[in-house]
């Protein structure tokens, strides 16, 4: 289905580098990105133009603008959003989402990859002291810093910050402007080589999903749409809420599977109970 065929990378970031020699080892597709392809018009890291969609829709609109770009018909494109996590507590986690667009075959494919493996960060800087002990917080000069005159403010934005010096004179010209300055990572893919290692993985799964077909028509993507809880406890043999079974589904055809026991593990600790545990 995919062998011999166009692919087109939605980015200006250079993400290419990490998702083309895996797509193309895997599928056997020929990944191009367009120079003139601003993806930045639907939303920047930086708040200069604000995000209009949820992260889906924000894909599919990647997409179709790649192959729009490109006269091609088969995209891949990538989200990502940075905060808390959802459910670890005080820990910051990058969340990527990567769609494979198939506008030929009606296919759409999503992969996702939630890691707490991220250097997100942001601060209020007063001394040069503070700016430094950020820095090395933040693993730069490897990855790159964007100053502001403070934080959530778009009145002065100095961005692709990747030496000390330059970092050093753009601190000290904002505060002597604006008697501030909030420090804070670039995000970008290009300046952020841990986020770009994520992208990575999202890449992994995505290929792997669209390896992965559909037993009853053969359609690819077909994975995991859902997960069920009611592993039970190996002591009260009551359902935890730890993982049971994974459901797949079909875009196509609906054929759902479940799949038990995905980590081959067929009874939870009594730590994670809430009746021996509570």
């Amino acid at each position: 289905m995919f062998k011999g065929r166009t692919l087109i990378i939605a980015t200006k970031h250079e993400k290419e580098k990490v998702i083309a020699p895996i797509v193309e080892t895997k599928l056997g597709v020929t990944c191009i990105v367009h120079p003139s392809l601003n993806t930045d018009l639907l939303g920047t890291f930086t708040g200069e133009i604000e995000r209009k969609y949820d992260p889906i829709t924000t894909l599919r609109h990647k997409c179709m603008m790649a192959m729009e770009s490109a006269n091609c018909d088969l995209a891949i494109a990538s989200e990502g959003s940075f905060g808390a996590h959802r459910s670890l507590f005080f820990v910051n986690a990058d969340d990527e989402l990567l769609m494979l667009l198939d506008k030929k075959n009606g296919l759409e494919i999503i992969a996702r990859e939630l890691s707490t493996d991220t250097n997100f960060n942001g601060a209020e800087i007063q001394t040069e002291d503070q700016l430094k002990a950020f820095a090395d917080q933040a693993l730069f000069p490897s990855h790159g810093l964007i100053l502001r005159n403070q934080k959530n403010s778009h009145e002065k934005i100095v961005k692709n910050i990747q030496d000390f010096e330059t970092l050093i004179t753009a601190f000290n010209e904002l505060v002597k402007e604006f008697g501030s300055a909030y420090a804070e990572t670039d995000m970008r893919a290009m300046f952020n080589p841990t986020r770009m290692t994520v992208i990575e993985k999202a890449a992994e799964k995505l290929v792997n999903k669209t390896l992965s077909l559909c037993p009853t028509c053969g359609t690819p993507g077909f994975g995991i749409t859902d997960i069920k809880d009611g592993l039970p406890c190996s002591l009260c043999h009551f359902p935890t809420r730890s993982t049971l079974s994974h459901i797949y589904t079909c875009s196509k055809c609906n054929n759902v599977k479940e799949k038990k026991h995905p980590h081959n593990k067929y009874a939870e600790d009594p730590m994670f109970c809430d009746i021996c545990n509570p």
